[in-house]
């Protein structure tokens, strides 16, 4: 069979994924499971082609983004005769395989899906699924989600411990999840209360002063936070947070003047009450000052990530916080 799954929400494309993983036979799993980063052509076809090697099922991942989210013709688009070959193979592809089509858009990227490209409407003749980010203003339906996602884990949540859980870890569906999983753990056969919320998932909250006390330029208490939560996190998660924490921030500061709270929430897809907060913290930063503040933090970063640091993981973060 062949499946399309596409959008910008990466916890339920995951989740997809994994309930066809679970099916394989697990002695079996290298031989069964191949994955597929944007291959060039011919090596696209011949991973549709691919047969099992032994008896059961097989699934093919392929990352098709780079096919779906050029431009133009030329960034890795196909031609009327290479479609022709992708759909015959597509066509013939064994029973025995699984084959499944990913285009999941990064958080915070500017790629997009360009729909009217012949390669998506070919891919969107088979089992197409699109997985759509829930905006954070849609509270009513996150809370939704937060409470299905409890039942899945034998948890019963009240509608006010649903409103909390997302007031103090936010809109992501994977975060939100895991804090879900500390929950059931801690809570045993016990009812979730607010005060169970606010010990176990105290972490994120950490985060939030560390940020509060960086922008205000309170490095000596900063730094403190800082030392705190290496006890819990290490450095690149608390930076990759902190990115994710000052681009919201960067962006109210932005559109502070322009436009009402409500208005920005829908514009950054960010929980209102969240917004008229972060606006009123912000009211006495300069919006320089961020930004200053995101390209040390991601020179920082890339100095880690691509061996070019100088010092460990742990002082290049404090030095990019002290500049």
């Amino acid at each position: 069979m062949i499946y399309f799954f596409y959008g910008d929400e990466e916890f339920n494309i995951s989740n997809e994924i994994k309930k066809f993983k679970s099916k394989l036979d697990k002695d079996f799993i290298e031989m069964s499971y191949k994955y597929f980063n944007n291959p060039k052509f011919p090596d696209l076809v011949a991973a549709i082609k691919s047969q099992p090697m032994m008896f059961g099922k097989m699934l093919i991942e392929i990352n098709c983004l780079s096919y779906l989210s050029g431009k133009t013709s030329e960034d890795k688009g196909f031609d009327d005769k290479q479609i022709a070959q992708i759909t015959e193979a597509l066509e013939g592809a064994s029973e025995n395989v699984d084959i499944i089509f990913v285009a999941q858009i990064p958080p915070d990227s500017q790629k997009k899906i360009d729909k009217r490209k012949k390669f998506f409407k070919l891919l969107s003749k088979f089992n197409a699924q699109e997985f759509v980010q829930i905006p954070s203003y849609k509270t009513a339906e996150l809370e939704g989600w937060i409470k299905n996602q409890a039942k899945t884990k034998d948890l019963k949540l009240t509608d006010e411990i649903a409103s909390t859980i997302l007031i103090q870890i936010g809109s992501n569906l994977r975060m939100l999840d895991s804090e879900l999983e500390k929950l059931k753990i801690y809570a045993g056969d016990k009812p979730i209360t607010k005060d169970m919320v606010k010990e176990i998932c105290v972490t994120n909250e950490d985060l939030f002063v560390f940020a509060d006390y960086l922008i205000c330029d309170e490095k000596v208490k900063a730094m403190e936070e800082f030392q705190k939560l290496l006890v819990k996190k290490h450095p690149l998660e608390i930076l990759s947070v902190l990115h994710t924490l000052l681009h919201g921030k960067i962006q109210i500061k932005a559109n502070a003047s322009k436009y009402s709270p409500d208005e920005i929430a829908k514009i950054i897809n960010m929980h209102p009450y969240r917004v008229k907060l972060e606006m009123q913290k912000l009211k006495n930063v300069s919006l320089k000052n961020l930004v200053k503040l995101k390209e040390n933090l991601t020179n920082a970063e890339f100095r880690i990530k691509s061996g070019q640091a100088t010092m460990d993981v742990e002082r290049e973060v404090e030095y990019a916080i002290l500049q």
